[in-house]
């Protein structure tokens, strides 16, 4: 006759299913008290994320805040889309887009340590595509002024462009070209150097696929696939096991739903399957916005950068590089031209927005607070000044709530006391 399992064996052993990960997430919870922030106050946040749900906002979301290298914040709120009624976790896997761009410069500044590039190279040092790309200016080609320059990728001032609104003749020919059908890096490059630049490179800030040029440098200096340089030399270091291109067969069951908000019916809508990127069977790594990745991973990557480099004895740069990626790179005169999509209290930095002045951003910041955001709702930033980090997870195109503001209120009101 079998003894009886005892309820502890049982918890023991529902937790051993739940995964080491799921585990330990919950381990790092710490006590909001111990880091200068209020238990209570950041109970707003969880209203927040069930305000948004409940009122079908968002079919499901993860936020998550961290101070002074501790979780206080971790919550999974609805499910993972309109078509999956899986209840939303806390590992759930997300479609990061512009997120990426963040992680891009950080591989690039790796080889910026061991004298692969200078700043001031031209770009066609390393892609001699370029070397004979012309600038349309009102319908007449003509010689670039001065050559792209690699600091100007990580800041979108090398007069490159993204052909998503089709309001100028090199869009046009952007979105004719199919650049992300192409099947590698190497065949989207070709192709974005036969285009013209949009403006003189240095001219002005303009958003652009130039992440993606960026990462193709990374692949000729560092002789590797982007997807393995990312993996060996930031992923696996600080053990971002969720972090990748190519969607492994075994995670499927944890990724979100590819989402829109129709306006004209006023609901979340499921994405239909032949407008939904695949991630099956990558081959073009897309520096600029092709990574999945968990809210956890994304913390233990922005954890590092906040450490000035280094997270649990794994360091990816050294502190001098993250104070130099960190700081302002963009002159006044270029800031003040362009088409932006940075607030008037932002500027750039290496491949991060960069707050110039708090009293001009929609939500309260800190100067010299770092940031970006992603196609489909998903955002984050960095505070060195309040040592804070904030993610929101989302998966919805074409949504105009104003979740990564309302997250920020949340987070800086549950500060009790100031760095």
């Amino acid at each position: 006759m079998h003894k009886p399992v005892s309820k502890i064996k049982m918890l023991a052993f529902s937790l051993l299913l739940l995964g080491t990960s799921q585990l330990g997430l919950t381990q790092s919870i710490s006590k909001p008290e111990k880091v200068g922030m209020s238990s209570e106050r950041l109970e707003h946040l969880d209203r927040l994320g069930k305000a948004y749900v409940e009122n079908g906002h968002y079919s499901g979301l993860v936020t998550l805040v961290a101070r002074k290298g501790k979780i206080v914040h971790f919550k999974a709120h609805g499910n993972y889309g309109v078509d999956n009624a899986k209840p939303m976790e806390q590992d759930t896997l997300f479609r990061i887009y512009s997120m990426t761009k963040p992680i891009t410069a950080v591989a690039a500044m790796t080889l910026y340590e061991q004298g692969k590039f200078h700043m001031n190279d031209p770009v066609s040092k390393y892609l001699p595509q370029f070397a004979d790309q012309k600038v349309l200016i009102d319908g007449e080609l003509v010689a670039p002024e001065t050559p792209m320059l690699m600091r100007q990728l990580f800041m979108h001032t090398a007069g490159l462009t993204y052909g998503f609104v089709a309001d100028n003749p090199v869009d046009v020919a952007y979105q004719k070209a199919q650049l992300f059908q192409s099947a590698n890096l190497d065949e989207f490059i070709a192709k974005v150097a036969k285009l013209p630049l949009r403006y003189q490179p240095g001219e002005r800030y303009h958003y652009s696929v130039s992440m993606d040029v960026l990462g193709a440098v990374i692949e000729k200096l560092s002789g590797m696939p982007l997807d393995q340089y990312f993996a060996q030399t930031i992923f696996e270091p600080l053990k971002m096991n969720d972090t990748f291109f190519e969607l492994p067969q075994a995670k499927k069951a944890r990724f979100a739903s590819d989402q829109f908000w129709d306006a004209k019916n006023n609901k979340v809508m499921a994405m239909p399957a032949d407008q939904s990127r695949s991630f099956d069977k990558v081959g073009l790594f897309m520096g600029g916005g092709g990574l999945i990745s968990s809210a956890y991973d994304y913390f233990r990557f922005s954890q590092m950068v906040l450490n000035g480099g280094e997270l649990d004895g794994a360091r990816i740069l050294g502190p001098k590089t993250v104070e130099y990626m960190a700081s302002n790179h963009m002159t006044p005169e270029v800031r003040a031209v362009g088409k932006h999509n940075l607030h008037a209290g932002q500027s750039m930095a290496l491949g991060y927005g960069v707050v110039t002045n708090p009293a001009l951003m929609p939500s309260t910041s800190s100067k010299g607070e770092l940031s970006w955001a992603g196609l489909a709702g998903t955002k984050f930033w960095i505070d060195p000044k309040e040592e804070l980090i904030g993610i929101a997870l989302v998966q919805l195109y074409n949504s105009s709530w104003p979740l990564r503001f309302d997250l920020k209120v949340g987070a800086y009101q549950a500060i009790e006391t100031l760095n």
